[in-house]
C-alpha cells in the first residue's frame, strides 16, 4: 500500500510554528490547490489543504515563506481528530509533508537576479524524525 501525495498550491495564510512538549517544531500551513476541472459556470475550483511539516523542514517553512508562496510539497495522507469543548468529535485530513520546495521568490528579494545561495536548503527532503510515543493530544493545535 501506498499513501503519498504530491501538490503544488499557494499558501493561504503565513505558516505557524509550535512545539511540542517534546521540543520538536511543527509547522502547519494551508495551499489553495486548483482542480483541473472547471466548475459548470467555467470558474476555478480550488480546494484548501492542510499540511504540516517537522524538525528542521517546520523551521525553514517557518522562517522563509509567507501568505501567497507557491511550493510544492510531497507527503502522505493522515486523518486527525480533535474533540471541541462541548464533546462533539471533529475529523480533519492533512497532508503530513516530507519535502516542500519553493517554486518562486519572496516579496522581500526584490527584482534582483537569483543567484545559488537564494535558494541554499530550499526543496532538500527532510524526512520527519516524529517520536514513537506521539500521539494526537502530544500536538499543540
Amino acid at each position: 500500500m501506498v499513501n503519498s501525495v504530491i501538490l503544488v498550491g499557494r499558501l493561504t495564510r503565513d505558516p505557524e510554528l509550535r512545539y511540542t512538549p517534546n521540543g520538536a517544531p511543527v509547522a502547519r500551513f494551508s495551499l489553495a490547490v486548483d482542480r483541473r476541472a472547471r466548475s459548470s459556470d467555467g470558474g476555478k475550483q480550488t480546494d484548501f489543504i492542510r499540511c504540516s511539516c517537522w524538525n528542521k523542514q517546520a523551521e525553514l517553512v517557518s522562517n522563509y515563506l509567507q501568505k501567497g508562496r507557491l511550493v510544492a510539497v510531497e507527503g502522505s495522507l493522515r486523518v486527525n481528530s480533535v474533540t471541541n469543548p462541548d464533546g462533539t468529535r471533529r475529523e480533519y485530513v492533512e497532508v503530513v509533508c516530507f519535502s516542500v520546495t519553493f517554486l518562486d521568490r519572496g516579496r522581500d528579494q526584490g527584482a534582483r537576479p537569483a543567484d545559488e545561495n537564494d535558494f541554499a536548503g530550499f526543496g532538500e527532503t527532510v524526512m520527519p524524525s516524529l517520536p514513537d510515543d506521539l500521539d494526537d493530544d502530544d500536538i499543540p493545535f
